[in-house]
């Protein structure tokens, strides 16, 4: 339990955010022993300067993919699948395209982003609707089937060999998905409510409809600056280069409220409450969701080094556990998830009796905001 000097010190990292990252608004609720903590800075809303507040609704998004991983090994629990099944046990030939074998990837490689997939998010497709901030707003409301997920998802020729390394790909969980949908015959935001969110409780959680644009009350502003300069070419953006790329940071941001992300869908399209991801993920790290065995293969980790993605992890099915000897030796677990307007995180111990979880109305700027909160909440980190 951090001691009231250490929630002085989580208070000046979330006013730090907002004074010096750049964020509009910040909110950071707390669960321990001891009962709830919430602090938040910034605004809900720069044009009217409303505050953000407990309770708000707000996208989680790649946060999604452990509501997949949890509604799969559930599944599983029940003997209606094996996350060893090849994938074309389930969707034959749909992975038989531009180099992909379907009976050499399995939904563990699916889960564990190691199937070989391409970084869906680099799909030129995908790059020229939302690259710029005037294609932004052309392309906003936007709508996409599950068929165009699944073609994204293999449009462009493999990374690696199945097991062989990591690179985060939203189509391996957009895959996930319909595998839920084929073997239940329900829709997967049907099975995530069946099987996470209602035995959990989470009555501030769903599984956002496709053409949905909007968010409940209360919830915030979303303000995006993730766009390129304009001139970009979309085939020259690399997972090694695409910082450089990004737009003159001194430009105001722009309201992304209304958006339709229904592109996420089962890789990350769920709107919920801080409170209610707190439930999450003390659920999912202490074994209290799953069976025994697929609490484990849950968090049977791989390494993301060389992956171009969150520094200090290795990936479990849907979700990471930090380096111990980066937490101070500390195991810490957790889910995360940023898109145009929104970056949430929900970190905890094993045990779930410490845990924290933070949003941002505004995408993710750096991972020294997600380390300070953590050392201000847990400790001092580092090896």
């Amino acid at each position: 339990m951090a001691d009231n000097a250490g929630r002085e010190k989580l208070q000046r990292v979330l006013d730090w955010a907002v004074a010096e990252v750049g964020v509009p608004g910040i909110v950071a609720e707390v669960r321990d022993a001891n009962g709830t903590w919430f602090g938040t800075a910034g605004v809900a809303d720069i044009r009217t300067g409303r505050r953000r507040q407990p309770g708000e609704h707000v996208h989680t998004g790649s946060s999604g993919k452990a509501f997949t991983a949890a509604t799969m090994l559930a599944l599983e629990a029940e003997g209606r699948l094996s996350i060893e099944d090849p994938v074309n046990a389930w969707l034959p030939g749909v992975l038989d395209v531009n180099g992909y074998d379907g009976d050499k990837i399995t939904i563990r490689h699916l889960l564990s982003n190691t199937s070989g997939l391409f970084v869906t998010g680099l799909a030129p497709e995908l790059a020229h609707r939302y690259l710029t901030r005037s294609s932004f707003v052309k392309h906003r409301f936007d709508d996409f089937t599950i068929d165009d997920m699944l073609r994204l998802a293999v449009s462009q020729p493999p990374v690696g060999e199945p097991g062989e390394r990591f690179a985060y790909s939203n189509g391996g969980f957009h895959l996930a998905g319909a595998i839920i949908e084929k073997v239940t015959g329900n829709s997967y935001a049907e099975e995530v409510e069946h099987r996470v969110t209602r035995p959990l409780g989470l009555t501030d959680t769903y599984v956002r409809p496709a053409q949905e644009t909007v968010y409940p009350d209360p919830h915030p502003r979303a303000y995006s600056k993730l766009f390129f300069k304009d001139g970009v070419d979309p085939a020259a953006v690399t997972p090694e280069n695409w910082e450089s790329l990004i737009e003159d940071p001194g430009l105001e941001p722009l309201d992304v409220t209304e958006f339709n992300s229904s592109g996420g869908w089962s890789a990350g399209n769920v709107v919920s409450t801080t409170g209610d991801m707190i439930r999450f993920i003390n659920a999912l790290a202490s074994g209290s969701l799953l069976p025994p065995a697929q609490h484990r293969a849950m968090w049977t980790t791989v390494s993301t080094e060389g992956g171009h993605w969150m520094p200090h992890a290795r990936y479990g099915l849907g979700l990471f556990e930090f380096d111990k000897a980066a937490m101070g030796g500390r195991t810490l677990r957790g889910v995360g998830g940023s898109l145009w307007g929104s970056w949430s995180f929900a970190v905890g111990t094993p045990d779930g009796e410490h845990t924290i979880a933070v949003h941002t109305n505004t995408e993710w700027r750096t991972w020294d905001l997600m380390f300070k909160i953590i050392e201000a909440e847990f400790g001092p980190i580092g090896g």
